[in-house]
């Protein structure tokens, strides 16, 4: 084909490429005449932004900064540092130098941008909670989901899952977008009912309850109905995703039948529609999971370790399906998938006599993943096996039972030392040095640090050799991040 024929063949090509609606809709994520509409303000002139962003710190070239007013903090004082970093504009309750909307309450200005930007796509929005598991998941179903839009998926970053987190998130969702996946969390019984609300998702998932914030809730049974209020923000006809061998499905299951939900449940039960018929070990670490989804069989990779990451698949599975999505491009996306920071990533670190392994876990833990994740540091092939476990917040008065109760995981992990760092371990610790626990954990050898400086200097004396395989574990708050840092350098 000579070279103008070429040439008129590709523009007719060009020319019958079928177009879509969102083809019309603006690149820009937010301009401000689309900003003014959404909140009621009044923009000072013409800009657009390329993103949303409500701390001066993280804020990029183009983005739209949020100056939002807190009980100890009011954003209005980060305004200047924001258009320093490259802001295109403010959202603010007073004027100020610079290109900006205003508005009366810019709290309640964000919360109706999350609900302009949800109105304006087609998006088949997808919610994620549970007591553990739910960020995996919720960046699984992401991965598999931009995977199959060819980019046109969008999720809440980091753990952006609260009060806050989410209006945000949702205000960073493009118009063109095809998925959104919002992950959603909570301390106290109603907050996830008003983070529902303002996505109203068409599937809702919850991962598994275990006692995650029972200081607050009292019992499993409440958790699992705090769980459920994100059932009742779900559009009409929508899907509840719920697992299938938590002691509590039925109660799940009934909040989701009150909500006019489609149920579909997922785990090893009988009855579960999407259910896992085998699971192997694969040669990367991860495991090869054949499940059945009810009208066909699945064999896909899940390149994450774990018990836990074979169930945490299947929910991923059920929700890329009932959102319409692509169930092989999910098998290549959690083949696929690495540990994220502080929630299973993997460094290997030189160690005399080779390499260390270090499991950073440092991002959250409670009792459910503390067994989970000891039981897969038991699984994990190691000259000798250290567990550095921090402190489990918000569990109450229950804390120095479940705190104590750690001894036996530990002793069938065959952990070789422990180092357990904050005052909440002082129970575990306790529990090792008495005599049956300290019997059932084999003579374990163990410190307790007050402080993370500590933990990494009873690590540092301990001294790491070639094949040990270190778990890092611990609620965000007492700073294990840092010990991670120090041995696996930058992170």
């Amino acid at each position: 084909m000579s070279p103008p024929a070429l040439s008129n063949a590709v523009s007719s090509a060009l020319i019958q490429w079928p177009r879509e609606p969102r083809d019309a809709l603006g690149l820009a994520l937010w301009d401000a005449a689309a900003i003014a509409a959404a909140t009621g303000g009044t923009a000072s002139g013409d800009f657009q932004c390329a993103g949303v962003e409500m701390d001066s710190r993280d804020v990029r070239p183009g983005d739209l900064f949020v100056a939002l007013k807190g009980e100890a903090m009011d954003g209005h004082r980060f305004v200047e540092t924001a258009f320093a970093r490259g802001a295109a504009a403010a959202l603010v309750e007073r004027p100020v130098a610079g290109p900006h909307v205003l508005v009366a309450d810019t709290t309640a200005a964000l919360h109706a941008l999350a609900a302009a930007a949800r109105d304006r796509a087609s998006a088949v929005r997808i919610a994620v909670t549970g007591s553990v598991g739910k960020t995996g998941v919720k960046e699984a179903i992401f991965a598999a989901l931009d995977r199959a839009s060819r980019g046109q998926a969008h999720r809440s970053v980091r753990s952006y899952n609260n009060h806050v987190g989410v209006p945000l998130s949702l205000a960073r969702m493009p118009a063109r977008a095809r998925f959104g996946v919002f992950e959603m969390g909570m301390n106290h019984a109603g907050e996830l009912a008003a983070l529902a609300q303002q996505v109203r998702p068409q599937v809702a998932v919850v991962t598994t309850i275990a006692p995650a914030h029972i200081e607050n809730l009292g019992s499993e049974e409440a958790i699992a109905d705090a769980k459920a209020e994100v059932f009742g923000g779900l559009m009409p006809g929508g899907t509840a995703i719920i697992p299938a061998d938590s002691p509590h499905c039925e109660r799940l299951c009934a909040h989701a039948r009150a909500a006019g939900a489609k149920i579909v449940l997922f785990g090893r039960a009988a009855h579960a529609d999407v259910r896992l018929l085998d699971a192997i070990p694969a040669a990367n670490g991860g495991s090869l999971v054949t499940a059945d989804m009810g009208d066909t069989r699945l064999c896909y990779s899940v390149a994450e370790p774990g018990e836990h990451w074979i169930a945490n698949s299947l929910a991923v599975m059920a929700a890329v399906r009932a959102a319409g999505g692509d169930l092989a491009a999910a098998g290549l996306a959690l083949g696929e998938m690495g540990g994220l920071k502080g929630r299973g990533a993997r460094h290997r670190i030189t160690a005399p006599g080779g390499h260390a392994l270090l499991i950073d876990e440092s991002y959250n833990a409670n009792p459910a993943s503390m067994r989970a994740t000891l039981h897969q540091l038991g699984q994990t092939p190691a000259t000798r096996r250290v567990a550095v476990l921090g402190s489990m917040k918000e569990l109450g008065d229950f804390a120095p039972r479940f705190h104590a109760q750690l001894a036996e995981p530990l002793a069938e992990a065959r952990v070789d030392y422990a180092i357990l760092v904050g005052e909440e371990m002082r129970a575990l610790a306790s529990a090792l040095g008495k005599g049956a626990a300290g019997a059932l954990a084999g003579g374990l050898s163990f410190a307790h640090c007050d402080n993370p400086a500590e933990a990494i200097a009873a690590l540092a004396e301990y001294g790491l050799t070639g094949g040990d395989a270190v778990l890092v574990k611990g609620s965000n708050s007492v700073g294990l991040g840092r010990l991670v840092a120090h041995f696996a350098g930058a992170v």
